[in-house]
């Protein structure tokens, strides 16, 4: 019989509950972290699913048998896991979390001291091989559990990101998707001088509003509308454990997350001085050409969280973004929120004397984008190999840091694997020339399509 466990991913553990992921294996990934990473304390927390108590309470006494001795925050966010880890100053942090996956899921996201990633690549593949063999010496000595609260603490972290006193009164939309956003929106929100009207609010892990992934265009109406019906300055939405944020510009809007971390590598320009920026090799023209204006530099890393941290750390960037919608702070152990986005375009909003739409159109203009567009394809392999045959001999530059980067003179793709799927990610974009941009994303989406 195998012992396989199927729920580990390149950057987690994600899982069908029970048959890939349930208390007996939550309680073995417990003991595996506990031998594996030595943290000798541990935050650990868990997001609104329905099953997510009971997977923590085994992941907890898997922890305790090793002699790890737990905080727990309780009902969080993953980012609330990165900011206690730092906070706490514990050796490790796991949430309990499976993100914007279908509701009979479930999963863990895992840190180590200073809210380190933990990836396959720095021991996750560990971690896995010892839950599996299950061959355990339970510690002399138990660890403890204390139940904690680090939600105030968090909240006057994000506001340090915005001077609240030069804060108009906007009128914000935002939509949890039934996930764990909410909690946080009701803390921040006598802070602020914010009107929120709040879609889909209430924790709810029946999800009866459909998973809450923005990115999907179907999820995407019930915030634009809002947007549109309350005349609101924006709109905001995020995934379960809102560790990403999507926006709405006051028409409705959906914003490319491309825009946003030129938006935000701007701000921080203009606030700090020449910083480092850090960004993925999917869309990277606006990124490179708003912080080189600006006297910075920008710096490529591959896509995923646990390259984007490390790279941060490495050049000691200010900000890291991915068109994905994650963004990356120095300030917050270079990890990625969900929360401290829009507070910062919130203050640009009311510094700049411009509307979102304003504050991205001229940019978009300039660097029109298609969007990442996903293919199945039997041969991923074989595609971006021919793609480069085809594409790479007129091009003025060819890289593989992630995938297969291709630019000419005018326009410029990216065609690279999931690291989780059996799909290729295609993104393309222009020098100021959207029919171009158009043309050649159809060109090459045909090119894909032979495969």
């Amino acid at each position: 019989m195998s012992n396989a466990i199927t729920c580990f991913k390149a950057y987690d553990v994600r899982g069908r509950v029970p048959d890939q992921l349930n208390e007996d294996i939550a309680k073995r990934i417990g003991r595996a972290y506990a031998t594996v990473i030595n943290p000798g304390s541990v935050v650990v927390g868990h997001d609104i699913r329905l099953t997510s108590p009971s997977l923590k309470a085994a992941l907890i006494e898997g922890l305790c048998e090793q002699g790890v001795d737990v905080l727990d925050i309780g009902l969080c966010g993953t980012e609330e896991i990165y900011f206690a880890t730092t906070h706490l100053k514990t050796g490790g942090g796991i949430v309990v979390t499976a993100s914007h996956n279908p509701k009979d899921y479930n999963g863990m996201k895992f840190v180590r001291e200073e809210s380190r990633p933990i990836s396959g690549e720095s021991g996750l593949a560990e971690i896995q091989a010892l839950a599996e063999a299950d061959d355990f010496a339970p510690a002399a000595e138990p660890g403890s559990v204390k139940t904690v609260s680090t939600l105030d603490a968090y909240v006057d972290h994000l506001l340090s990101y915005v001077d609240v006193e030069a804060l108009k009164p906007l009128h914000i939309v935002c939509n949890a998707g039934n996930g764990g956003a909410g909690r946080v929106i009701d803390a921040l929100e006598g802070k602020l001088p914010v009107r929120f009207t709040k879609v889909h609010h209430e924790a709810d892990g029946e999800f009866p509003h459909g998973v809450p992934n923005p990115l999907l265009l179907e999820n995407r109406e019930a915030t634009a509308a809002v947007v549109r019906a309350e005349k609101a300055d924006m709109g905001i939405a995020w995934d379960g454990d809102f560790d990403r944020c999507f926006f709405f510009t006051a028409s409705g809007e959906f914003v490319e997350g491309y825009y946003i971390v030129g938006l935000l590598a701007d701000a921080f320009l203009a606030k700090y001085g020449p910083q480092r920026i850090v960004h993925d090799p999917r869309l990277t023209w606006n990124t490179r050409a708003i912080a080189e204006g600006a006297g910075g530099e920008a710096v490529q890393s591959k896509t995923g969280h646990a390259f984007i941290k490390e790279r941060m750390r490495e050049v000691d960037a200010i900000y890291g973004g991915e068109m994905s919608a994650h963004h990356y702070f120095r300030d917050f152990a270079y990890c990625d929120s969900g929360m401290i986005p829009w507070l910062l375009v919130a203050g640009l909003l009311s510094t700049r004397e411009s509307g979102l739409a304003e504050l991205v159109s001229e940019r978009a203009a300039a660097f029109p984008c298609s969007g990442e567009i996903n293919r199945e394809i039997a041969d991923p392999k074989a595609l971006i190999s021919a793609a480069e045959t085809h594409y790479g001999a007129n091009a003025t530059c060819v890289e593989h840091l992630d995938g297969l980067s291709v630019e000419m003179d005018d326009w410029r793709f990216n065609l690279r694997m999931s690291n989780t799927e059996p799909v290729v990610r295609l993104n393309v974009e222009s020098r100021g020339d959207e029919g171009l941009m158009r043309q050649k994303t159809e060109e090459l989406l045909g090119f894909i399509d032979q495969f």
